[in-house]
Parts: C-alpha cells; sequence; structure tokens
C-alpha cells in the first residue's frame, strides 16, 4: 500500500449536519438545500429512509439505542421534535447531552411562533439549548402554509370537504413557506457565525383563514370555505387523533389566534437569505402543482 493510499483511508471524514425528521415538511427541504451546498447530510429518520445525496440513518426520538450511530461524525444538528408529544424535552435533553459528548457544536430547534423560550412543550428545549451549545438558533415559524395543501388535516378536510376547521375566528396569521423555513435552516446550520438567537419567522402578509379559504378557490377553481368552531370543539375534535394535552394545547393555539396573537411579519426570512419570503398564492400554485403531478 503507498503512503497516499493510507493517507486518504486514515484521514478525517469532513463532518456532517444530521437532519432529525429529514422526510418531513422542513427535515427535507432543509437536507436538499444542504446536499445542494455541498454539505455531508446524516438524513435521520426512524426507517432510515433514502434521501437524495444524504446518508440515510435510523433515528427515532424513543430509541436512544439508535442515538450514538446518529451523531458519529457529526458537528451540527436540525432538531424537529417528537410530533404530538406534549413534553419533548424528557427525550430531546438527554439526546441533546449525548450530541454534545459526541462533538456536535451547533444545534438548530425548530419550535413555534405560539411558543416562547420556557413555554410549554418544545419551549423548555428551547430553554435549555444555549447552555448547552455555543453556537445554536431556535427557529419559531408561524404555521406552514404547507398544511392547506400537504399531508395534514386541514388540507384533508379541504381535499374531501371543501372546509378548513379552525377556532381561530376572523384571527390572522403570517402563514409561511416550509421552504422559507427550510433555507433560514440551511443558513443558521453553515453560516460561518450562527445566530445564536430566537428567530420568529412569517411569510410576507398576515391572513385569516376566510382569506385562504379565498385564495384556495381562486387558485383550484373549486369552493373551499373557512367553518369557524368553538374552542371545545376543536379541542375535541383534535382528540380523535392526538393525545388529549396535545389537543388542548394545539386548540388554544387556534384561541390565540382569534385574540391576536399571530397577527404579524416578521423580516428574518429576508435578512437571513436575502429574498423576501414567498407569497401564500406562489405557494398553493406551487404546492398543488406538484402534488397533482406525483400523483398523475
Amino acid at each position: 500500500m503507498t503512503a497516499t493510499a493510507r493517507t486518504s483511508r486514515t484521514a478525517p471524514t469532513t463532518p456532517a449536519t444530521l437532519v432529525i425528521g429529514a422526510t418531513g415538511t422542513t427535515g427535507s427541504r432543509t437536507t436538499a438545500h444542504l446536499v445542494a451546498a455541498g454539505r455531508r447530510v446524516k438524513a435521520g429518520s426512524r426507517r432510515a429512509a433514502p434521501v437524495p445525496g444524504a446518508e440515510p440513518v435510523r433515528f427515532d426520538w424513543y430509541d436512544p439505542s439508535c442515538f450514538a450511530d446518529a451523531v458519529a461524525g457529526a458537528d451540527s444538528v436540525y432538531l424537529v421534535p417528537p410530533v404530538g408529544d406534549p413534553d419533548p424535552a424528557a427525550v430531546m435533553l438527554p439526546f441533546l447531552d449525548r450530541a454534545r459528548a459526541a462533538g456536535v457544536r451547533r444545534a438548530v430547534l425548530l419550535s413555534s411562533s405560539a411558543i416562547p423560550e420556557g413555554g410549554p412543550a418544545v419551549g423548555q428545549v428551547h430553554r435549555a439549548l444555549p447552555g448547552l451549545f455555543d453556537a445554536w438558533a431556535v427557529l419559531r415559524p408561524s404555521w406552514f402554509m404547507q398544511n392547506f395543501t400537504g399531508a395534514h388535516a386541514h388540507a384533508d378536510s379541504i381535499r374531501a370537504d371543501g372546509v378548513i376547521r379552525t377556532a381561530a375566528g376572523t384571527g390572522r396569521v403570517g402563514f409561511v413557506d416550509a421552504e422559507d423555513i427550510a433555507a433560514v435552516a440551511a443558513r443558521a446550520l453553515t453560516d460561518d457565525r450562527a445566530p445564536d438567537a430566537d428567530l420568529v419567522l412569517t411569510g410576507p402578509q398576515a391572513l385569516s383563514h376566510d382569506d385562504i379559504a379565498a385564495l384556495l378557490t381562486e387558485v383550484t377553481g373549486r369552493r373551499v370555505v373557512h367553518h369557524p368552531l368553538t374552542y371545545e370543539a376543536m379541542r375535541d375534535r383534535l382528540a380523535a387523533a392526538v393525545p388529549p394535552a396535545f389537543a388542548a394545547m394545539l386548540a388554544g393555539m387556534d384561541r390565540s389566534i382569534a385574540e391576536g396573537a399571530e397577527d404579524r411579519t416578521t423580516d428574518t426570512v429576508h435578512r437571513l437569505t436575502g429574498r423576501p419570503p414567498h407569497d401564500f398564492r406562489t405557494v398553493a400554485v406551487r404546492e398543488l402543482a406538484a402534488r397533482a403531478d406525483a400523483t398523475a
């Protein structure tokens, strides 16, 4: 064996970014951005599903036996909390301790505009993150535009009945494109200097669910309406699909929308990516066309 061959085999491997939830709404898009930028990516999912350009790796928040392999060789991680868990800190914080011990130096957490630092659910992980990593960011996006076009209860009811059901009343939300969230996540993971900040992400305009229904009617040519529910009715409807505590929290978020808590826009997407965020009409046309192509 030549000296050159020995050197190539023993040279350190390029550090990777572990993307948890790499087959999900923001994880898949974040992975694509990182791969396009030439970054080595370990794509974490429960079944280690193949993801273009990335190294599939098994990751399950509730199975610590997979943690060591997932973080091996990674220096950064994109954190998507376990879906539907009212206390994600119980499984996330032990993983983050192991990740730091394994050499992870930067963490970017997906949270929600409705959950502040120290708040319920992922708010507890948000509070702990700066003490665990020197380089970090917490992304707090508003509600996803893809909730109305992809794999979500709203999109399902639109496709089945032409109805959006919420307890949000006439409250407005700065709905945000998951593609914009991913673009910010990729920058937060790879820029020379991490944001080390709590970043609220919105689209360019605050819209009510009545506005969303009207835009979807225009885009699809099929009538879509918003059907307002009470907090109690929304909570009970959600509880058929998710744990009661989580259903109550989600219905409470709708109630906060009705009270004006999400009626805002920010310049975060533009500031971190250098371009304005996408508007809902543009995203609806793009996403619905992509879905039609995928099912054709």
